[in-house]
Formats: C-alpha cells, structure tokens, sequence
C-alpha cells in the first residue's frame, strides 16, 4: 500500500516502525475526560492484556512535531483501533475522534465503536457495529479481539492467492504479521522479495517500503 501524507498529499518515503499486538485507543484526552471513559478505558486494556497485546493513544508518544502526522503515523504502525464515545464528548472532540476512525478504516485497520448508553452515533455510521459500554461489554470485545486474530489466517491465505501480485501478497502478510506478530509472515516477505528480484529498487521504492515491517 502506498501511504500519503495527510498534510501534503505526497507519498510518504519513509518506513514507519510497526507495532504488532498493539491496540490504538481513538479517544478523548486530556482532564476533561469524563470518568467513565477512564473506566472503559481500563476494561479494554484488560481485554487486551489477556491476548498480551499493548494499548497507546494519542499521549503515548511526545514527538514535538506535527500532531496529525503522529496519530497519522500510530495509526499506520498497528493492527487495531478502537474510538470511545461518550455522549458527554465536545463536538469538535467527537469530529476529530471520527476523522481518526475514518483514516484508520481507509489504512484497512481492525475497527470497534465503543459506545457509552446515552451516546449516539453519527448517520453515515449507522451500518457500523458498535459495543455499548454495559455488563456484556467484556465479553463482547473478547469476541472482537478473536475474531480479529482470526483474521489473520484469513490475510495469510489471501497472500498465498495472490503470488502473482506481490505487493498485494505483502500488504497481506503485514497485516498478518501486525496482528500476530509472527516473525514467519516476515521471513515470507523475504522469500518474495528474492523471487521478485526487488533488491535493486531504490530503498524509497513502493516495494521496498512495502516490506519494511
């Protein structure tokens, strides 16, 4: 997959360092956030911690530079991502909370709503499965967290399919890879990239930056 910048449009020529089993949290920050989204918060990291996955948000990382470019860019680097909303979110928090959700879903990420009971979602939303925030919520983001490992097998057959498209077999295998963190879908990377005969591109190649995982 080409990745472009969302501040110049241009094609981004650098890797961006993966993190696999790691879950990105679209949510709000800050001391305004609303207690029950600290609580919410809290049951996903146990969820994920049982599958010895990692949660981060926003305010893991402090770069100093471009804050777009940086969720952008974690967005980029990892296998999951789930928004919380809360119906006492502000507005402009809940725009910029959804602008995330719709870069992650085009970047083909692993996505959840998480919804608190009195929050509502946006029309263009409607069709999108949610999980609202009450007694069955432990068990019903389990069975997300299942369903997207599963999908991992489904990515690692997808790449077998498509030999004869290997930057399609790639994007696969690093989807697998970014979900299990299985070193395999790398080492199968490596054995397309010697059948392919790529190591002559330049390293800002599309294929190059492909396999940069």
């Amino acid at each position: 997959m080409i990745n472009y910048s969302p501040v110049t449009g241009d094609p981004i020529g650098h890797p961006i360092k993966p993190q696999p089993k790691h879950c990105f949290l679209i949510t709000q920050l800050g001391k305004n956030k609303p207690d029950l989204v600290n609580e919410i918060q809290k049951s996903i990291n146990k969820c994920c911690q049982s599958i010895d996955y990692k949660t981060i948000d926003a305010s893991t990382l402090t770069t100093g530079k471009d804050f777009l470019i940086k969720i952008w860019e974690l967005i980029i680097s990892v296998p999951i991502c789930v928004i919380i909303i809360h119906k006492d979110t502000p507005v402009k928090t809940q725009a910029n909370l959804y602008y995330e959700l719709g870069i992650a879903q085009a970047l083909g990420k692993e996505t959840i709503v998480i919804k608190t009971p009195e929050a509502t979602m946006p029309s263009d939303l409607i069709r999108t499965e949610y999980i609202e925030f009450n007694d069955l919520f432990n068990e019903k983001f389990n069975d997300f967290l299942k369903c997207t490992i599963r999908r991992s097998e489904y990515f690692a057959e997808m790449a077998e399919n498509t030999e004869n498209n290997p930057l399609l077999a790639i994007d696969y295998l690093k989807r697998a890879f970014l979900i299990t963190g299985d070193n395999k879908y790398k080492n199968k990377v490596n054995d397309i990239l010697k059948l392919e005969k790529f190591e002559g591109r330049a390293k800002s190649s599309i294929e190059l930056l492909a396999t940069k995982f």
